[in-house]
């Protein structure tokens, strides 16, 4: 993917792994609970603790999970798939090895669309894979020692592998609010990326233009966008000094530690041939008929793409706008639900992507915790459009709501004498006023100048204490004014 952006002459390029959890109730391989916040070890079964004679039995709703997914992203979903050991050893992996898919991974190619200001980017996608996760090792209250967690050993996975098409942290950042809002969207994830559900590796490397891929290094296990997008913007900058300074970039996984702002190496990366791939003798090849992917198919919801073209269509929207309102499901309700009771869609559009988008990012809110619900908005909408408030009249009613000073839009217009002039005629008396006040402007409007129309208009305005409407102040000065 062509990009001329460049980092001090290099060009960046990057590819993300994301860990999905899978939204189901017992673990991908055993009918153990993945619920969240057990006490250690307690939702663990002889399948996820590897006792000698247990086997595992894949999970049907993980399954669907994943050609779920595969259908949003225009994928292809596999007949057949295989799952294979994943050979590696560590504390927290109690069978010595991980059930992974390696060479035929259930879900095939695809892309993900989204914005990076108002430009519309495309990423590939390398594949979709099933997998559990491991256990946790804990290094606090321990004196000094570890302990091993394997409440979370067995926890079904979708690994989602991108190609490395992004070449800025903004638009890995962008890439990864995408894929999240779109997991959350078919309620194949519960999003939450505190509790791990939802976690980011990033693979980035530095080239000038035009030669070969450079030596990546991966950012392991980033659980928020902002991180994702300083351990980027830092790792882009090392690499690029490491370079310059003529020295090489080592393979390595890597941490990146957000009190000091930078990553450090945690030890070399591994190629897949050091993982030993073989295929899994306990369970058979993975078979999905096509009769199975239709029926999951027709059980989808609507998806951000077709709903966000829908908005174009129906609505009028710009395809920036359409997009916006499409982030996340709980957003195109609630633009939905404001539409529905009367107010402009284009309007309703601005003012969550632009006051509503504001407040919530500056308290850290999702729009399920808005102050001001859908019903509200429409409300002070209607009253725009309707000509009884102004836009900056709107605001203070738009504040009150928020601080839940009153809750009904009419009455807070009352209360606060927000209220345009809508008699006519007092108007004009005022805007006789000011012409008589204002002769100078006056001549200098008849000489030419336009800059002496928006001081009288500033001067009615002002006259009026803002009540006035600005449309109909206009109007009315260029017919008095000739």
């Amino acid at each position: 993917m062509a990009n001329s952006k460049l980092v001090r002459g290099y060009e960046v390029v990057i590819g993300l792994e994301n860990h999905v959890q899978l939204s189901t109730q017992s673990k991908i391989f055993s009918g153990s609970s993945t619920a969240f916040g057990a006490a250690p070890n307690t939702q663990a079964s002889p399948v996820d603790l590897a006792l000698p004679g247990t086997l595992p039995v894949l999970n049907r709703a993980a399954v669907e999970r994943a050609i779920r997914f595969g259908l949003a992203v225009g994928a292809k979903v596999a007949p057949l798939s295989i799952f294979a050991r994943k050979n590696y050893f560590y504390p927290d992996l109690p069978k010595g090895y991980q059930i992974s898919q390696f060479e035929i991974p259930v879900v095939q190619g695809g892309q993900v669309e989204f914005f990076v200001g108002e430009e519309r980017k495309t990423v590939r996608l390398t594949r979709a894979h099933l997998e559990e996760d491991a256990g946790k090792s804990l290094h606090e209250d321990y004196h000094g020692q570890t302990g091993i967690d394997l409440n979370r050993a067995g926890t079904p996975l979708l690994e989602i592998v991108s190609e490395p098409d992004m070449r800025s942290g903004a638009e890995a950042a962008e890439y990864a609010k995408t894929l999240h809002a779109l997991v959350m969207w078919l309620g194949i994830c519960d999003g939450n990326m505190q509790e791990g559900s939802f976690r980011c590796d990033v693979n980035v490397s530095v080239r000038r233009p035009g030669e070969p891929y450079g030596t990546r290094r991966e950012i392991k296990n980033l659980n928020s966008f902002r991180y994702l997008l300083q351990a980027v913007d830092f790792e882009v900058n090392w690499q690029i000094d490491q370079i310059e300074d003529g020295l090489p970039i080592q393979q390595a996984t890597v941490l990146f530690n957000p009190d000091t702002g930078e990553t450090r190496a945690m030890r070399s990366k591994e190629d897949s041939a050091d993982y030993r791939y073989f295929p899994d003798p306990d369970l058979p090849p993975l078979v999905i008929a096509n009769d199975w992917v239709e029926r999951v198919r027709g059980e989808m919801p609507e998806l951000p793409a077709v709903m966000a073209a829908r908005f174009q269509n129906e609505d009028g929207l710009p395809a920036y706008d359409a997009a916006m309102m499409t982030a996340s499901l709980a957003l195109a309700r609630f633009y939905e639900a404001a539409k529905a009771l009367g107010a402009q869609p284009k309007l309703v559009a601005n003012w969550l992507m632009g006051e509503v988008s504001r407040r919530l990012n500056s308290e850290e809110r999702s729009i399920e915790s808005s102050p001001v619900s859908a019903a509200q908005l429409a409300a002070l909408i209607l009253r725009i459009q309707d000509g009884t408030v102004s836009n900056n009249a709107a605001r203070q009613v738009f504040d009150s709501l928020w601080n839940a000073e009153g809750s009904d839009v009419d009455a807070l217009i009352e209360s606060k004498g927000l209220k345009q002039m809508s008699d006519t005629g007092e108007l004009e008396r005022i805007l006789d006023e000011v012409l008589a006040a204002n002769a100078k402007s006056v001549e200098e409007f008849r000489a030419g100048k336009e800059k002496a129309f928006n001081a009288l208009v500033g001067q009615a305005m002002k006259a009026t204490k803002g009540k006035a409407n600005p449309t109909q102040v206009n109007e009315l000065l260029k017919k008095k004014l000739g």
